[in-house]
This record gives C-alpha cells, sequence and structure tokens, in this order.
C-alpha cells in the first residue's frame, strides 16, 4: 500500500501479533525454519538460521515489521457493512469509511469441536490448544488428544513426556519427515517450486485448502515426529472419533487406511524432491525412504471416558475464521469466504492469509509478500475505475 501512495489503516484488535501473544502454548516453536521468516524488508538475522523461532520470538519479528506500518491497536471491528461505494467500518473506538477493506484476520480464530463433544462426561476436562500451556496445568491422569496434525503430534509428545499415558485419535493426516537427505524437508518444498503451485492449478482446491497440516515440530535437534515416532515414545494410537455416547468414545477402523494414504503421498512427494535433484549439483545426501507406519494389529474401537483412564481430552481438530462481523453478503453455505485468490466476491473486499490463497507458499509468514503484491495490485486498479 505505501509503494502505491495508498491511504490506508491497519486495525488491530489486541496487540501488535496479539494471536502470537496470547493464543500458544508455552513451548509452541515454528515448523518453518528461521532463515523462511521473511517480510517485504524484513527478514530474519539472527544467529540461528536454521532452527525454529518461539512464540515470544515471533512476536518481537512481527513487532519489528510493524512498527512501519499505520497500526491501530486495541482496536476490535465489530462489523463491516456496504455504504455508498465503499464500506462502513465500525470498531470500538468509532466508525471508518472507506472504499476498499483487505481482510487479514487469519483463518485460525476460532477451534473447532465436533457437535459431540457436548456428549463428554463433565468429569472429564476438555481443552483447545488456544486453553492448553503445559502438561503441569492438567488433572493428573491420561490424556486423549483428538487429531493428529502438527499441533495434535506435538502436544501428543509433548505430554507423553511429562510421564502421562496419551492416546492419539488420529484421521486424515499429512506425514512429512523434518529433515530429507540432510535438509530440511521446507528447504525441499521450496527449492523444488512444491510451494510455488498457483490456487488456479490445483484440481480440487476447496479440498487442498482444508488439508491438515503436515506432522512436524520445530526442536532444536531437528526430529522427525511421525507416528512412528509416537508409538516408539508409549503414545497409543487409535481412528478418528467419530462419537461419543453414554460416556463411550467410538473410533472408527480406520487407521490403518489414513496411515497408507498417508505413507502413499510421502512416497509420492519424495518421488518429486528426487526427480527435481536429478543432475543438478545440490549440496544434498542420497535419496531415502522411510519404513511404512506401524499400526497396531487390533486398535481399540472404543474408550470408556467414565472410567478415569482418560482425565483430560485436548481437542487438535482444527480452526476456522471468524466472520461474525462481516456483514457483506461473501460467505458459502458453509461460511467461508468466496474468493478468488483473495480477490473476495464482492466489489472492493479482499482477503490475505489464508490457506493456498494463491499459492500452496500462502499458509506461511513467507508466503504473504507474493500474495499481497497481487493481490494490492488488484485493488490499486479497482481504485482506478
Amino acid at each position: 500500500m505505501r509503494e502505491r501512495s495508498i491511504d490506508h489503516v491497519v486495525l488491530e484488535r489486541g496487540e501488535v501479533a496479539n494471536s502470537w501473544r496470547r493464543e500458544r502454548w508455552d513451548s509452541f516453536r515454528l515448523l518453518t525454519p528461521n532463515w523462511q521468516s521473511r517480510l517485504p524488508g524484513h527478514a530474519y538475522d539472527g544467529p540461528d538460521p536454521d532452527g525454529y523461532m518461539t512464540a515470544k520470538e515471533v512476536t518481537q519479528f512481527i513487532e519489528g515489521f510493524a512498527a512501519r506500518a499505520p497500526v491501530r491497536t486495541g482496536t476490535a471491528v465489530t462489523s463491516v457493512r456496504p455504504a455508498g461505494d465503499g464500506y462502513r467500518v465500525t470498531t470500538d473506538g468509532g466508525e471508518l469509511a472507506c472504499r476498499t477493506v483487505v481482510i487479514a484476520a487469519g483463518a485460525c480464530n476460532l477451534p473447532v469441536l465436533p457437535p459431540f463433544a457436548g456428549e463428554v462426561p463433565p468429569s472429564v476436562t476438555q481443552l483447545t490448544p488456544f486453553d492448553y500451556r503445559e502438561p503441569g496445568r492438567l488433572p493428573d491422569g491420561g490424556v486423549l488428544v483428538v487429531g493428529a496434525s502438527a499441533t495434535g503430534v506435538q502436544l501428543a509428545a509433548e505430554l507423553r513426556r511429562s510421564g502421562r499415558p496419551v492416546v492419539l485419535s488420529v484421521g486424515e493426516h499429512v506425514r512429512l519427515p523434518r529433515t530429507y537427505r540432510g535438509r530440511d524437508v521446507l528447504w525441499w518444498m521450496d527449492a523444488s517450486g512444491v510451494w510455488d503451485q498457483r490456487h488456479d492449478e490445483v484440481d480440487d482446491l476447496a479440498r487442498a485448502r482444508r488439508l491438515p497440516s503436515p506432522q512436524l515440530a520445530g526442536t532444536p535437534e531437528r526430529a522427525t515426529l511421525d507416528l512412528n515416532a509416537l508409538t516408539a515414545m508409549g503414545v497409543e494410537p487409535v481412528g478418528r472419533l467419530a462419537a461419543v455416547r453414554d460416556g463411550r468414545a467410538l473410533f472408527s477402523g480406520g487407521l490403518r487406511n489414513v496411515s497408507s494414504l498417508a505413507d502413499l503421498k510421502l512416497e509420492r512427494l519424495l518421488d518429486t524432491f528426487d526427480a527435481w535433484a536429478a543432475g543438478r549439483e545440490l549440496p544434498v545426501g542420497p535419496a531415502e525412504r522411510f519404513a511404512p507406519t506401524r499400526v497396531p494389529a487390533s486398535a481399540r474401537l472404543r474408550l470408556d471416558l467414565r472410567s478415569g483412564e482418560i482425565r483430560t481430552i485436548v481437542w487438535a481438530t482444527g480452526f476456522r475464521p471468524d466472520y461474525g462481523w462481516l456483514h457483506v453478503p461473501v460467505l458459502d453455505g458453509k461460511g467461508r469466504l468466496r474468493h478468488e485468490g483473495g480477490v473476495v466476491d464482492g466489489p472492493g473486499l479482499y482477503a490475505l492469509g489464508l490457506p493456498l490463497l494463491r499459492r500452496r507458499r500462502s499458509t506461511f509468514i513467507h508466503g504473504i509478500e507474493a500474495d499481497a503484491r497481487e493481490v494490492i495490485g488488484h485493488l490499486a486498479n479497482y481504485l482506478l475505475n
């Protein structure tokens, strides 16, 4: 916006980097290596480029970038409505009139819980990743972690290391090694061009945007954290949690199938990396392959939540945006924003910071610059008309 001399203001409901300050557990680290943390004119320049930022470090990184922007903190938007040839933005500190609005509130405003969460016995404490801080704050006893994406596997590992029995409910997931052929797997995603695939080149875009985050953890050891690593630690994998009835958790019998599918997709991705690397002189090791996911011969299908075996459930079942303030008819039947690469289905409305907005890298911090330049280019042309 500044480069194009467009008057603008950024409204932030809390402090700069509010979600990184308030909505992350204590041991949280980014999944992306530090060298990938970059914004326009602002990149990581610390002593550990191959490390992974803590939530506090991410906050400081974003603060450094935001110091150059016209940010109004402590300003919550309560409604956006059409008004004339633009929009009326109502906040808890007054109203603004504008021709265009960029919705950059993100995709992870509210945790998603299944409808049967209300059937869990009251003796079992229920938490989301927004509530969880560290194992010592949970009741004594076993924990059921529901969801095996990045958040679920990280919390399952941390809880197991604390000495607690942990059951992990596994649905569809994306398996990745932390490193491949001696380089961070996300280096391969970046260098090979996998992350450059555009939204209009993806066969099933809606499904791709709903894919869970990959099973990765940002640790100093750069260790892989897949189901094999978790079972070796003593975590018990079970199938997808399908229902809670009469105080019992009922699990799908499809654990082997979803694990085999994740293994197959991993093999295809590694083949893509190897094909790209062939004939290139790269500082990488030889091709690798990983053992198939080890699945229990008879994963249990039910768990009595009244028995005392499980004292806590952590719902790592994903997040969704909160558009309760958006009073413009641009949401589909499932409450998702209708947009084409960030150009929303409403005149002068735009979006940034959503999964696979314009490219596969859109989900990550370093993916925002290219998205923003294209979206703001469209916005600038709109203002000229």
